[in-house]
């Protein structure tokens, strides 16, 4: 296989064919953003305690029946027990005033045997209020929450190597009808099983949608198109998305037409199946070089320029995979250099991950109006990307992604020595905390797909993202560990993050080089060569031979 952005240099940088794609492979990120966070909504558990059946009680011995406790330092009702409803109707029969003529703490207490009551102040219906997913049954709503993230990880795992073999495109809009399938299926999941069962696939579909929509993007986009797309691109409208979610779930307080909404939106996308295009990378990696032609021609007409009689080179193309062989996970782990570089990658996506989804997840448990906190959660993102996008246009990999991971969980580590009354200075060292991983969240994707070449970039994209959503399903789980030291989540996760950061010492530095189109250039522009040994492709430290594609714009 030849030199893919010299072959195709004359389409230029900005011709209408690069803008269009660009827009519309944005616009497909913004349905991943939101309908991938709805269960803060979904899943979201009103203010409750037991129900008291309609019998025969005074009004005093009605709010007397459910017990207070002490929670967090502020005396809140019981949420999971009640006293006696026999004691008390036989006290209220007998005309006893409670705290007066009796001591209510006296009475023995009992589990909520009739259900329960739930607050509709904010929600009409979640998942919680239907199934009543409280008390001893607390449990299964955030393991309902991982089976999401259970899902990224299976869709990280086969959706890199489907679409290897059967094409960006059909992946990307395959996993596009199943998100938009499920999704509606599951609002009208008959039990909590089913909705966990459903809400794997959405989960799969979701992240298999995402990484194939940033391969290909990363794969036909313009030098200068692509570093924005990358960051601002993907990773900004995955923000919008997300900020648009509270605005439905505003509208729409019912979980079950909630899903139904956002899965209706999704149909708008169908006809983008006829505007996108395949990756021409990813034809001449399989050795169908007349239709990656093909492709490049209508590009050249719609930027309005003259094509070569010849795009790709005859001797160029006769490198190329002539038996189309298909890669997969064992190929990342058959050459000892690619599997090191992908173990180091594997642990940087693990702890960024934990760290991003473990401080989004503890911001939603703050107090005030959950839509707007779930409206500023997104938005406290936005500066993260636009940072992250002029840094990787100027700035090596490796120290970019080793400064915002020490950033993320430096700050966390800082967090244990701020007094209890200065609270808001521990709240603005996690939201410092939380830019930082938002920034090493966009340099980790770049740079992975800057590292893998062509024929394993989506292999290797999903093999990391397959560590990540390990991260992610832990998150939850290090966050409850607050509730035995407040302390402790935040320990964990800046060790872990500080520790890992130090790996972007032995990875290659990708700045200043060319997409590596085959397995043998990747192991050649290892960034770290031989020093006995130098080549045309693999320059020494500090040398540069070609022309940035991720980090560099020419305009």
């Amino acid at each position: 296989m030849g030199d893919y952005d010299e072959d195709t240099a004359f389409l230029g940088q900005r011709g209408p064919f690069f803008i269009i794609t660009f827009l519309l492979l944005n616009a497909l990120c913004l349905s991943t953003g939101f309908a991938g966070l709805y269960f803060v909504f979904v899943g979201a558990t009103p203010p409750h305690h037991c129900q008291v059946p309609e019998v025969n009680l005074t009004a005093a011995w009605k709010e007397a029946i459910i017990p207070s406790q002490v929670v967090g330092g502020q005396e809140e009702r019981s949420m999971c027990s009640r006293y006696r409803l026999d004691v008390v109707r036989n006290y209220s029969d007998l005309g006893l005033v409670p705290g007066v003529d009796v001591n209510v703490t006296d009475i023995e207490q009992e589990s909520c045997v009739d259900g329960w009551t739930y607050s509709k102040d904010i929600f009409q219906s979640t998942i919680v209020t239907e199934w009543d997913l409280v008390c001893d049954e607390q449990w299964k709503t955030p393991l309902a929450s991982s089976t999401l993230f259970i899902g990224f990880l299976i869709g990280s795992l086969i959706s890199g190597q489907l679409s290897d073999r059967f094409g960006r495109k059909k992946v990307v809009f395959t996993s596009l009808a199943l998100q938009m399938l499920s999704i509606l299926a599951q609002s009208f999941s008959p039990s909590w099983l089913v909705f966990c069962i459903i809400y794997v696939v959405v989960g799969g579909s979701q992240v298999s949608l995402f990484i194939t929509s940033f391969v290909l993007g990363t794969e036909v986009l313009s030098k200068s198109l692509r570093v924005i797309f990358t960051t601002l691109g993907v990773f900004l409208h995955y923000c919008i998305g997300y900020m648009m979610l509270p605005g439905f779930a505003f509208a729409m307080r019912d979980w079950r037409p909630l899903l139904q909404i956002l899965s209706g939106i999704m149909v708008i996308y169908i006809p983008l199946w006829w505007l996108v295009p395949e990756s021409p990378r990813w034809l001449l990696s399989q050795g169908r070089v007349e239709e990656a032609e093909a492709i490049v021609r209508y590009a050249a007409r719609r930027n309005k320029v003259t094509a070569p009689e010849v795009i790709f080179k005859e001797e160029k193309v006769e490198e190329g995979p002539t038996d189309a062989k298909t890669y997969n996970i064992l190929d990342l782990l058959k050459n000892s250099k690619v599997r090191i570089i992908t173990f180091m990658c594997l642990l940087l996506w693990l702890s960024t991950n934990m760290g991003y989804y473990g401080l989004s997840l503890n911001t939603s448990n703050l107090s005030g109006d959950p839509f707007l906190n779930c409206f500023l959660s997104a938005v406290a993102e936005v500066p993260g990307y636009i940072v992250s996008t002029f840094l990787l246009k100027t700035c090596p990999r490796r120290p970019l992604l080793m400064s915002f991971l020490i950033i993320g969980g430096g700050f966390l580590l800082l967090i244990q020595i701020i007094p209890e009354s200065l609270h808001w200075l521990a709240l603005t060292l996690e939201m410092i905390g939380k830019f930082g991983f938002t920034m090493a969240f966009t340099v980790v994707y770049a740079y992975t797909a800057e590292m893998y070449p062509t024929v394993l970039r989506n292999v290797g994209m999903g093999m990391c993202s397959s560590a990540a959503r390990i991260g992610s399903i832990t998150a939850p789980y290090i966050i409850y560990l607050g509730n035995i030291n407040r302390y402790l989540p935040y320990i964990l996760i800046g060790s872990l993050t500080v520790g890992s950061s130090f790996v972007n010492l032995f990875l290659p530095e990708t700045f200043g080089r060319e997409l590596p189109e085959t397995v043998e250039q990747m192991q050649r522009c290892r960034g770290l060569c031989p020093q006995k040994k130098k080549t045309e492709d693999c320059p020494e430290a500090g040398e540069f031979h070609k022309p940035t594609v991720l980090n560099q714009s020419k305009l």
